[in-house]
């Protein structure tokens, strides 16, 4: 009898993506999502085959060296741009700060850990899909981004025509909400970049609603950390500069099939001079 907690496969589809169970309805429906793909699912508990946890580790030790990889790659093509030098000291540098607002505590956890690794400043909010229209303004005008993240699960109906009805989309109207409640805060795609979706989400209603990267326009998973990546190459490019989605996907997990988005303005401002007094960091053990 599944769980709470378990992971597990899907055996009418060969467990080709491994879930973990997040609710058990009164009427025995398991409710799944992802663990490595931002998708939810709803499953009979005849079709659940439970995965070791060797197994799951196993898969997750060759899955995350293929991110890392390309947590790597995004870092090294950042210096390339940069000249393959250490910049002068003397130069003040802004990257932009990122919001991140996720529907799952665990994909939220994860991405924390790479906006640190790729040096960008990110707060994160853990909010369900279904309040993040009604909490959107009063964290963009707590935080004020530069790149707001709008993301968690997502999932498409099976029915015919269920493209392009909205109402066949698990939580692509919540996105499609928070989108315009962003845009009556902050109408500039310029000033405020706004990605937002997750697995199969609505992407043609993402992006008429106001934002300027969505997921995803052949209806496929999309990786948990692909929002990050896309966060990356704007927080990192000049404010002179003008970023087409061709220049972001190379960097993304789940390419043009899953992300799109229209040209947007870098966030990274340099100025002079710098502060010529250092911070004094605290040390791990006085925190």
């Amino acid at each position: 009898m599944v769980k709470a907690g378990d992971i597990v496969g899907r055996k009418s589809y060969g467990c080709d993506v491994y879930f973990r169970v997040i609710d058990i309805d009164e009427d025995g429906t398991v409710c799944l999502a992802g663990v490595d793909y931002r998708i939810e699912a709803d499953a009979r508990p005849e079709d659940l085959q439970p995965i070791s946890l060797s197994k799951l580790l196993d898969f997750k030790k060759l899955f995350m060296k293929d991110v890392d990889k390309k947590i790597n790659n995004v870092i090294l093509a950042r210096r390339a741009e940069e000249g393959g030098q250490k910049q002068d000291e003397s130069v003040l540098k802004r990257p932009g700060k990122a919001l991140h607002i996720d529907g799952d505590p665990e994909y939220l956890k994860m991405c924390m850990k790479y906006y640190e690794k790729l040096g960008i400043e990110a707060v994160g909010e853990l909010l369900p899909e279904k309040d993040q229209p009604t909490k959107v303004r009063e964290l963009l005008e707590i935080h004020h981004p530069d790149i707001m993240i709008v993301t968690g699960h997502d999932a498409l109906s099976k029915d015919q025509g269920a493209y392009t009805d909205l109402s066949k989309y698990r939580n692509s109207k919540y996105f499609v909400e928070a989108v315009k409640e962003a845009r009556k805060y902050e109408p500039s795609m310029d000033s405020l970049v706004i990605f937002a979706g997750a697995c199969q989400s609505f992407y043609e209603a993402i992006i008429k609603a106001g934002a300027n990267f969505a997921s995803s326009p052949n209806r496929i998973m999309i990786h948990a950390l692909d929002p990050v990546l896309v966060a990356e190459k704007i927080c990192y490019s000049s404010i002179e500069k003008v970023i087409r989605m061709e220049d972001i996907l190379p960097h993304t997990i789940s390419g043009i099939q899953g992300l799109g988005g229209l040209q947007t303005r870098g966030k990274y401002r340099e100025g002079i001079p710098a502060s010529m007094y250092k911070e004094k960091t605290q040390s791990a053990a006085s925190i």
